[in-house]
């Protein structure tokens, strides 16, 4: 299972992520944003996004939002932004 490792606040809306198999990518939550729900919303403040934290290999936000570390990895590869061996 992957799991994430570290996560930096690169911008607005992005974040600099590594994953437990040594993976890294560039992941833009533009797209969720866009969404609008009642858990997504508080995304679009920028002061708010970048209260992002791991929890339990998740990625996770104050208000209980998550994204499972597995299926944000499986996105990014299926769309090839994995930079693999990113130590």
């Amino acid at each position: 299972m992957i799991k994430l490792v570290h996560l930096a606040i690169s911008g607005d809306d992005t974040l600099d992520l590594v994953f437990s198999d040594g993976s890294a990518a560039h992941w833009s939550a533009a797209d969720l944003i866009t969404r609008d729900t009642v858990m997504t919303r508080p995304l679009a403040d920028h002061a708010y996004f970048a209260r992002a934290f791991i929890e339990g290999g998740a990625l996770a936000w104050p208000n209980g939002f998550e994204l499972s570390a597995d299926a944000l990895h499986q996105r990014l590869a299926a769309k090839d932004l994995l930079i693999h061996d990113a130590a």
